[in-house]
């Protein structure tokens, strides 16, 4: 649209088109609702009831944004201009059978993401095969409450401007966020387009710079393979991981804007302990989140000596295999059962049961079918006793007699076993014959493990061994196997998670989506993507690497880039989208004008228009002192600490590592001086996070008196502005 009668025209069409569609949604609504509902058994008028049912619901969560898009498209050989609108829901006149809103992924509207201009045939794949043709328009549109608030036209044949699809984008990005993550549905990008489309089976990794839009991309996966695989994924079967509670708080309202209900949405902790019931308690977190994120400590270097990368490495689950293996060649006592002189079961016959007729059930199940099966036995046994008085006294003594034998079997819980085995006590028996499997943990993982499992505590880390043990036990219940899992923030799961997950879903469904240069616990986590990769058959794997970040200004990716590259030099920059802002503010203040800079901050960030600020500490300690401090010069804040469950938006302050997956308009990082971000990979990266957690507005205060951050840029005068004492 060059003229602005171009755009008045194009606005005035589309309102028309907005008014009649709103008027045939709200009608037939109105229809559909004055029909009462049928609670009968007859089966026909069941399913009429059903589908008027299903066309409420459909057209209500129409009805305020019926459509953020239209298309017109002439596919070969029609002679036709078809305008197609794109909507988050499906509208269709059932009168005439005709799509008034086409669902945003039917096949036909993935033209809607991947056409970006230019004159050649555009392609989609539908259910008959590859569809041909040309798009002819693509038009943008912003509908709030039935009120049309914008129309851009990103692309239209024979025009010789210039694709302007990026000022849509733009408009939306420039937007200020609240508490929660928002659907992208109207703006997906076509790399992000295909990633949602991909077929079901398969492990797909996905690496995303900050702010790719790793978490929304997955979220909307999930409501198209919802879609496109209706007959054969439910959502009550697909199941999202996330790092933390407040994470799931700030994603929950995504999937519902899309209108899905009913996925699953936990921790992997909180999932673990539905299971366990052996009454064992979480470590505290706080004793290692101190140790490795104190600044300037003296740690060891991350190596696979670490308790929770040496837990997590595939090699740990193949030594505990192998356990689990020899504990059941040994699971069977080496003792006929003799319930009374005259009768004798041979051992022999009790393992060919157990180890051949069983050999389908999980270990601890196949005890309990021979336990039933010697019962049966002794009732067979005493059938052939004659004599009443024998056959009672007969019955009391094989009861004794078998809860005896029962006795020398193994009876292990999950914690049980895995104790014993980690600290070098597991025993297996072998008729007279006793042997000790030695420990798998080295010296150095030993000692802090025996200590914690010896008072019923377990670290993250311990948690798959158990559901692996669990699982090898007792098997594995119908409602823990998924038809699709999602691993957000996956660079800190482990191989062993993955592998133990990948036994719990259909078809390597995965999505497992993170970001290494985010990856601030890695000495639990993976430091190649190639270590979750290759625990899946050859052919089964995709691998989609997300490098432009949608989130944050071009100063503020500029910026942090910087710190990356001064930190992590392997790692793969953000290509940011051309949205300019302001400069990154470099804010040096004395020691004791600190708080009073900070707030002034807070207060500039949110008069120039922030929703949501940010104040971002090194450490726990660190963020409660400032808040109290904070709170005493006026500033109304909401402290954010690994407790957290919600998160409620306005002002926070929260520590750098609990603000990795969230997004703020303002962030102000506190504190960036060289000794609590020092020039190396752990530092580096959690600086980026706390860099890249700005959309808009990014803050860097350091005390004047110290040196600042060595990761920090300081001489680009394009992207960053010094401010001194008394300048705010």
């Amino acid at each position: 649209m060059n003229t602005e009668t171009e755009v008045q025209d194009a606005y005035e069409e589309e309102l028309k088109k907005l008014e009649a569609t709103s008027k045939w949604i709200d009608t037939r609504l109105q229809e559909l609702s004055a029909i009462p509902r049928y609670y009968g058994n007859d089966y026909t008028e069941q399913a009429l009831d059903s589908i008027r049912e299903q066309a409420r619901q459909q057209l209500g969560k129409a009805t305020d944004e019926p459509y953020f898009g239209r298309l017109d498209f002439e596919e070969n050989g029609s002679g036709r201009i078809r305008p197609l609108y794109i909507g988050k829901f499906g509208v269709e006149n059932d009168l005439t059978n005709e799509p008034l809103v086409i669902d945003w992924r039917a096949p036909i509207a993935s033209l809607f993401y991947s056409f970006t201009g230019g004159d050649d045939a555009a392609v989609y794949d539908s259910p008959d095969g590859l569809i041909e043709g040309l798009v002819y328009l693509k038009r943008n549109l912003v509908v709030r409450k039935k009120i049309l608030q914008r129309v851009v036209d990103t692309y239209s044949r024979g025009s010789d401007q210039l694709s302007v699809n990026d000022e849509f984008l733009l408009y939306r990005l420039g937007e200020n966020k609240d508490n929660k993550l928002r659907d992208i549905v109207s703006t997906i990008q076509a790399e992000q387009d295909r990633i949602i489309r991909s077929a079901r089976n398969t492990a797909m990794v996905i690496q995303g710079v900050a702010g790719s839009g790793k978490t929304t991309v997955a979220l909307h996966r999930l409501a198209f393979l919802l879609y496109q695989y209706r007959d054969q994924v439910k959502a009550e079967r697909m199941i999202i991981f996330a790092p933390n509670r407040m994470f799931l708080d700030y994603i929950s309202s995504v999937l519902p804007e899309l209108g899905v209900g009913s996925i699953q949405q936990t921790t992997f902790a909180d999932w673990a302990f539905e299971v366990l019931d052996d009454k064992l308690k979480l470590a505290d977190p706080q004793e290692r989140l101190a140790y490795w994120f104190a600044p300037g400590a003296a740690r060891p270097e991350i190596d696979d000596y670490s308790p929770g990368r040496w837990k997590g490495w595939i090699g740990f689950m193949s030594l505990l295999d192998e356990a689990l293996q020899r504990y059941e060649r040994h699971f069977t006592p080496e003792l006929d059962f003799e319930p009374w002189e005259t009768a004798m079961l041979k051992a022999g016959t009790i393992r060919e049961w157990f180890y051949t007729e069983y050999r389908i059930y999980p270990l601890y199940k196949r005890k309990e079918r021979v336990h039933a099966r010697i019962k049966r036995w002794i009732e067979m046994e005493l059938d052939r006793v004659r004599d009443p008085g024998r056959r009672k006294d007969f019955k009391s003594k094989a009861s004794a007699k078998l809860r005896s034998y029962m006795k020398a079997w193994p009876d292990h819980s999950p914690f049980g076993f895995y104790s014993e085995w980690v600290s070098g006590k597991l025993t297996l028996t072998d008729g007279d014959d006793k042997r000790v499997l030695p420990s798998p943990l080295p010296p150095s993982v030993a000692a802090a493990s025996l200590k914690d499992l010896a008072k019923r505590v377990v670290q993250p880390e311990d948690l798959a061994p158990l559901l692996h043990i669990h699982d090898a036990f007792h098997g594995i219940e119908s409602e823990r196997m998924f038809d699709h899992i999602v691993l957000d923030e996956a660079q800190d799961f482990s191989p062993f998670q993955v592998a133990l997950l990948n036994r719990h879903v259909k078809g390597n469904s995965f999505t497992i989506l993170g970001d290494l240069s985010q990856g601030i616990h890695a000495y639990q986590g993976v430091l190649d993507w190639n270590e979750m990769l290759g625990l899946f058959a050859e052919g089964t794997t995709s691998f989609h690497q997300l490098e432009r970040s949608y989130r944050s200004t071009m100063e503020i990716i500029r910026f942090a880039n910087v710190v990356l590259a001064r930190s992590v030099p392997s790692a793969v920059p953000a290509i940011p989208v051309f949205r300019s802002g302001d400069k990154v503010k470099l804010l040096a203040v004395p020691a004791k004008k600190r708080v009073a800079a900070v707030a002034a901050a807070v207060a500039r960030s949110r008069a120039n228009g922030a929703t949501t600020v940010a104040v971002i500490g090194r450490t726990e300690r660190d963020c409660a002192a400032l808040h109290r401090e904070l709170g005493v010069a006026g500033v109304e804040a909401s402290l954010i600490d690994a407790s957290q469950r919600r998160y409620a938006g306005g002002v926070s302050v929260l520590p750098v590592y609990l603000a990795k997956g969230l997004e703020f308009d303002a962030v102000i990082l506190t504190d960036v001086d060289a000794t609590r971000y020092g020039a190396n990979a752990q530092d580096g990266k959690l600086l980026y996070v706390g860099c890249t957690r700005a959309l808009h507005q990014l803050w860097i205060h350091s005390d004047s008196a110290a040196p600042l951050s060595p990761l920090v840029e300081t001489d680009d005068d394009e992207i960053v502005v010094r401010i001194g004492d008394g300048e705010l």
